[in-house]
């Protein structure tokens, strides 16, 4: 099944952020690799695709776990949940649109 995994970024967590990002996206690769990845990506603090120095108020990630339990154990593994995160929400998610043919 598929899960949502969105995650609320702390104030001024930017460097944070840089630095454990090779880390977050080693994680969201192997799931990609897997065939597991439907979609990831932050949430600009600004509305621009390059935020600069204003950042990322969180992220979303929608990825494919055998359980509930599962995809909240992998988003507690996170390197973001030490410095980056202050909060995250782990639910299923029912893919409607688009439509595969």
């Amino acid at each position: 099944m598929l899960y949502a995994i969105i995650s609320e970024d702390q104030k001024d967590s930017l460097e944070h952020r840089l630095q454990a990002r090779p880390a977050h996206l080693e994680r969201l690769t192997t799931l990609q690799n897997e065939g597991r990845l439907l979609l990831a990506g932050p949430h600009p603090a600004i509305d621009s695709e390059d935020p600069g120095p204003a950042g990322f108020s969180g992220s979303l990630v929608i990825a494919e776990f055998p359980s509930l339990d599962d995809a909240q154990h992998w988003a507690n593994a996170d390197p973001y949940m030490a410095d980056v995160y202050n909060k995250v929400t782990v639910k299923p998610f029912k893919k409607v649109f688009p439509q595969s043919l």
